[in-house]
C-alpha cells in the first residue's frame, strides 16, 4: 500500500532514479544526489524508494551492480576490471556482495558459465 506521502508524480521521478542508477552502475551514486534529483530529503527519499520498490536504495544498487557482474563475467572479463566497471571500489568488495546474493564467488561464477559453454 502506497504511503499517504508518496504521490504518482513522486512515484513518476522514482522511475527516472531507476533509470539514473542503471546508467550511472560504475559512479558513485550517493544517497544525498539521488534525492536532491527527486526534491526530497535523504530520509524521506529512503522511505519512499524503499515503499515503491520494496527494497532500500543501497540494496537496490547492490543488486544492479551484481546483476552487470554477471553479464560482464559472462562476456570473460577479468574480475578486477569488472570490479571497477560496475562500481565497486575493489575486487573483495565486489566478491562479498556476488556472494552474499548469489552463494559463490565471482570466480566460480565466471568458470562454471565458461564450463556449461564449452560443453
Amino acid at each position: 500500500m502506497p504511503s499517504p506521502f508518496q504521490t504518482p508524480a513522486t512515484a513518476r521521478r522514482l522511475d527516472g532514479i531507476l533509470a539514473h542508477i542503471d546508467a550511472h552502475l560504475g559512479d558513485p551514486l550517493p544517497l544525498q544526489s539521488l534525492a536532491a534529483m527527486v526534491g526530497l530529503s535523504v530520509w524521506r527519499f529512503a522511505t519512499v524508494f524503499r515503499e515503491t520498490v520494496g527494497v532500500s536504495p543501497h540494496r537496490y544498487i547492490c543488486t544492479q551492480r551484481v546483476r552487470h557482474a554477471q553479464t560482464l563475467l559472462r562476456q570473460g572479463l577479468p574480475l578486477a576490471s569488472v570490479a571497477t566497471a560496475v562500481g565497486f571500489c575493489d575486487q573483495s568488495h565486489l566478491s562479498r556482495r556476488f556472494k552474499h546474493l548469489c552463494s559463490v564467488t565471482p570466480g566460480q561464477y565466471q568458470c562454471e558459465y565458461q564450463r556449461t559453454q564449452s560443453a
